[in-house]
């Protein structure tokens, strides 16, 4: 029932411990470096939307390449344990399966932030600067409709009778 520690000679002069059971069978540690690489790789494919919220990892998905970074450097850490030392860390199948998995989804995230999310249309009808904006309509945060027009007669502060002269109009391209 209760298992003993074992010292295994597979090298002249380095000692391995490993885990025998109550039935005499070796086990192996858990390679637990291989999976929390494979959720730092979803962490950093998962999270985009989350980021893209953010002016600072909106242009560039920094952020997200630090997770598949820290990711990549537990997988290899796991398998190097797995492949370098099996008598004392499993993995070898299951770390073969999750560094192609990562694989594949960098290379997804790759491909629709840097191919898929570079193919919308250019804005040649957006208004340019200083050029007069087409008259509009859109909802506001508490979906209350706003035009243009209301912007431009609205008093400037609520202390004057003064309108405005000028509207600031600010355009974000892509979607999130």
């Amino acid at each position: 029932m209760w298992a003993r520690p074992l010292l295994h000679q597979s090298l002249p002069g380095l000692a391995i411990p490993s885990v025998i059971d109550s039935n005499g069978n070796v086990k192996n540690r858990w390679n637990w470096s291989l999976w929390v690489g494979f959720l730092f790789v979803l962490a950093g494919f998962l999270s985009y939307p989350f980021f893209a919220r953010f002016p600072i990892t909106r242009d560039f998905p920094w952020a997200n390449f630090l997770l598949f970074a820290v990711g990549g450097i537990f997988l290899l850490v796991g398998l190097v344990r797995a492949f370098g030392r099996p008598q004392l860390y499993r993995g070898k199948i299951v770390g073969a399966i999750l560094a192609v998995l990562s694989v594949v989804v960098f290379g997804f995230f790759s491909y629709l932030i840097f191919y898929e999310l570079r193919q919308l249309p250019s804005s040649t009808g957006a208004p340019r600067v200083g050029e007069k904006a087409p008259a509009f309509t859109l909802p506001d945060q508490d979906n209350n409709q706003v035009s243009l027009a209301d912007l431009l007669s609205a008093p400037a502060s609520s202390a004057s009778t003064a309108k405005a002269n000028a509207v600031l109009l600010i355009f974000y391209r892509g979607f999130w």
